[in-house]
């Protein structure tokens, strides 16, 4: 009489130990994908060029391909033309960009013609295409709840033409 009890006890003790985990009543909220922002140079002008020193502006074009709203509180740059250090710096508050499309941005550098070497200063005054190089960090402040700033790198390299800035009948630059 005692082995059909010890067998039926056996038998509920496996079937207990193979039911389903139970239920957990609060879902888990999806997780948000960050990607990081995409940094392109869109072009190099000589705004003022002077006998020693040139200035220049690059377009920094800045996409934000995240669902939410970023801003650029700070940024740390080094700007190369042709393997040469042209301009380097910091900034901060850079741009707010929307969720899902791009803004543009202008920095200013001064290039010291006696520091360069001559092939960049030919590329230049012949208003050649110049090998860039963009690189450096990008603080990057999110929009979206349960998300916290990041650090972007960036590092981008390519052909940019080098054009002189014109201004309008107006007197405002182009």
């Amino acid at each position: 009489m005692y082995k059909p009890l010890f067998f039926l006890l056996i038998l509920s003790l496996f079937t207990a130990c193979k039911s389903p985990p139970p239920v957990n009543v609060e879902e888990e909220e999806p997780a948000i994908e960050i990607k990081e922002p995409e940094f392109e140079v869109v072009s190099i002008a000589i705004i003022q060029a002077d006998l020693v020193n040139t200035k220049f502006e690059a377009v920094l074009r800045i996409n934000n391909p995240n669902k939410f709203d970023v801003n650029l509180s700070s940024l740390k740059y080094e700007l190369y033309g042709n393997g040469i250090l042209w301009s380097s710096g910091t900034g901060k508050d850079i741009l707010f960009i929307s969720a899902e499309s791009a803004c543009e941005t202008e920095f200013l550098f001064t290039m010291n013609f006696i520091n360069m070497k001559r092939n960049l200063l030919d590329d230049i005054i012949a208003r050649r295409m110049v090998n860039y190089r963009f690189a450096g960090v990008a603080e990057v402040e999110t929009g979206a709840p349960l998300c916290a700033s990041f650090q972007a790198s960036f590092d981008r390299s390519g052909l940019s033409e080098v054009k002189e800035k014109v201004e309008n009948s107006s007197g405002k630059r182009l």
